[in-house]
């Protein structure tokens, strides 16, 4: 968990809004070390955490996890983390040799004409899962997906995604108040004009983008690779806003092997 980031959104796991659908993206850089931030804050802010992760292994994320001072097993065991491992789940149903037979979860994998009905259906009893005595009357239920872009190297498509973000929304954030957290990974040059015919990455930033209400973009320096500055933070914030007004604001960013420090672009001690 990242105390400059969480100055930086006005927020703390004493102290943060509800009702909330959080984008993270990325684009020739890597924001994983947001996601990471998100699921050690709201384990720490006592919330019901469903982790749908298609990105990497739960020993990643514990890995990770443990080096920022949470404990993925201990939430696990106390039925605070519900976590879904899509990749070994995805394994398992892809494989002609593998005997297991893969979660329901991941259904559309063998009817994708389904769409991410079954993936939803996951989340929604994952989120209303009752809770244990050592979470009653402790922080709202979180949904996390890391990252929406795997869902499209897996044969679904950007309108199934939307669709499945949209329900998502609508059980966790304004049901249930509780918040959304979505990763998103894009390639190549940012091109308002890359569409594509069937929508792609490109696509679904757009769509996702108009959804939320909290934006974090990451992205790699304009000027270039530099060891002491790793890229840079284009929060997008528009909680609390009128319509579709919205606050931007750019920090440049370093990742450590324990966290994380922000900055103002030019104030890192590397360039002064």
């Amino acid at each position: 968990m990242f105390a400059e980031l969480n100055s930086i959104l006005n927020v703390s796991p004493e102290h943060f809004n509800t009702g909330e659908f959080v984008l993270l993206s990325d684009r020739q850089s890597d924001a994983s070390f947001l996601m990471h931030h998100f699921l050690g804050f709201y384990l720490r802010a006592g919330c019901q955490v469903c982790f749908v992760a298609l990105a990497q292994s739960f020993s990643h994320y514990s890995a990770v996890s443990q080096r920022l001072g949470v404990s993925l097993s201990q939430a696990k065991e106390k039925g605070q983390l519900v976590f879904l491992e899509g990749l070994n789940e995805s394994l398992s149903i892809l494989s002609p040799h593998d005997a297991r037979t893969g979660s329901e979860a991941m259904d559309f994998l063998r009817n994708p004409g389904a769409g991410l009905r079954s993936l939803f259906q996951f989340v929604s009893s994952s989120v209303n899962h009752p809770r244990g005595p050592a979470q009653v009357g402790r922080g709202p239920p979180v949904l996390l997906v890391d990252d929406a872009s795997m869902l499209l190297s897996l044969g679904v498509s950007a309108d199934a995604v939307l669709d499945f973000s949209h329900y998502c929304r609508a059980a966790v954030c304004s049901q249930l108040k509780g918040n959304v957290v979505m990763m998103l990974r894009c390639d190549g040059e940012d091109d308002d004009d890359d569409v594509g015919s069937d929508g792609g990455p490109e696509r679904l930033l757009r769509g996702l983008t108009h959804q939320c209400s909290l934006a974090l973009h990451v992205r790699s320096l304009p000027t270039g690779f530099c060891r002491d500055i790793h890229g840079q933070v284009e929060v997008c914030d528009r909680r609390g806003q009128a319509g579709s007004q919205q606050k931007k604001i750019t920090f440049q960013y370093k990742v450590h092997d324990r966290g994380a420090s922000f900055f103002a672009p030019g104030t890192s001690s590397a360039v002064l």
